[in-house]
């Protein structure tokens, strides 16, 4: 079995060197895990393959599956996500705030890395280059616990990061990787409080929950996506129709897709047969309430449990409503706090509406598919907490370290 506690002590050890290396050295560092993983992509290729092979064999449904597979064009994508974490300006040790009391104390908030980050996740190996990249920009060790599904691309991913850093004269231990699939470990891991200072899950509802309730680790949870679109009264209907198949259909598998759709009752006869034309395409089962299937006849009926299902599949769930107010009520109700979004044209009405959801990201006349560090140019993301606590939305650089205050003095005394 795996011995956790050396793992432990080992990403400790390299805490300090990490927290004091230069800028500079951290943006060749990575720029050159980039490079290594576009040189090594056909290695990553194969480990990948035969993920593939074992998942495809045990029966993974095809959501699951475009998440676990990598291409040419997605290890690309990683390795770009790693320049543009190099490129992005240095937070370590910037002075978020600073002021005088009046007895002279000068006092500065500084910001400072987490420490050691740990990371539980399922199928997405992407996930392994991402969270490295963000963790050692932002002066963390990071230690990964990845799905036995993808056991061999993230091995083959952690192995060609290691060797990155030997090259560059840094530890291999900033990045670590447990191999080991027995769930008795992974839960060992969530204990390890002694020297992990922040815990990440990435993954279903299911792991987020096991992660929450059985961790002694401060943990930030990366929420599920229940995500919801609203066409409003005051709709641009083409528009909307562009918005949900993007939403909907772009990638399935993934937590900001729309898996919900909220419709005003004033556009739902002139909507609903252009949109169900659109997802035609695509094979998406429309389930809706009674007055969605007034209009779309073929339509299967949703049930209660439908308006708080994250699909991951092409099925939709819709909601007839008359008012804004009601749009909103339905929303929040259901939601999982991830990424919502009003099509209107309407400015009032959108901005009631961005002021009353209760989520992460609410959008306007956009997909909810932008949802990510990506695009909102943070390079990449160490996952979209759906929290409120510390981190909220896409958590970039920021959002993975912590702050002290440093106090300068002339030889005051508390009286």
């Amino acid at each position: 079995m795996t011995n956790l506690r050396e793992m432990g002590e080992r990403a400790v050890a390299v805490k300090q060197a990490l927290q004091a290396m230069a800028p500079e050295k951290k943006r060749l560092a990575l720029l050159s895990a980039a490079n290594k993983l576009t040189e090594r992509s056909s290695e990553i290729l194969r480990a990948n393959e035969e993920d593939m092979e074992n998942a495809g064999k045990n029966g993974m449904s095809q959501a699951l599956l475009d998440r676990l597979k990598l291409t040419d064009q997605r290890i690309a994508a990683m390795a770009e996500g790693l320049e543009q974490i190099a490129a992005l300006p240095d937070c370590i040790g910037e002075c978020m705030e600073e002021f005088e009391r009046p007895n002279g104390l000068k006092i500065r908030k500084i910001r400072v890395p987490m420490g050691v980050v740990g990371i539980i996740y399922e199928a997405r190996p992407n996930v392994t280059a991402d969270a490295f990249g963000l963790c050692f920009k932002a002066g963390n060790a990071v230690i990964l616990k990845g799905g036995s599904d993808a056991l061999r691309s993230n091995a083959a991913i952690v192995r060609v990061l290691r060797e990155a850093m030997e090259e560059q004269g840094i530890s291999r231990d900033v990045l670590q990787l447990i191999e080991d699939t027995d769930r008795k470990v992974t839960v060992e891991f969530m204990r390890l409080k002694e020297y992990v200072d922040l815990l990440i899950p990435r993954g279903s509802a299911g792991l987020i929950r096991s992660v929450v309730e059985n961790s002694t680790i401060p943990v930030i949870e990366t929420g599920t996506g229940n995500c919801h679109v609203y066409v409003d009264r005051d709709a641009d209907l083409d528009m909307a129709v562009k918005i949900i198949f993007n939403a909907k259909t772009q990638r399935i598998g993934v937590c900001n897709a729309c898996e919900s759709l909220v419709v005003h009752n004033a556009v739902r006869e002139a909507f609903l047969p252009k949109l169900q034309a659109a997802l035609a395409e695509k094979g998406v089962e429309l389930r809706g309430d009674e007055r969605v299937r007034e209009v779309l006849a073929d339509c299967t009926a949703a049930s209660e449990e439908d308006y708080g299902t994250e699909y991951l599949d092409y099925i939709l769930s819709l909601k007839t409503v008359d008012s804004l107010q009601e749009a909103i009520e339905h929303i929040n109700r259901y939601n999982t706090g991830h990424s919502d979004c009003i099509v209107t044209e309407n400015a009032q009405t959108a901005e009631e509406f961005l002021n009353g959801v209760d989520a992460a990201c609410v959008y306007w006349n956009a997909s909810t598919r932008f949802t990510d560090g990506f695009e909102f140019g943070f390079g990449a993301e160490i996952g979209i907490s759906t929290q409120k606590l510390h981190a909220r939305g896409p958590m970039g650089l920021k959002e993975i370290t912590s702050y002290k205050y440093t106090i300068c003095g002339s030889g005051q005394v508390r009286e």
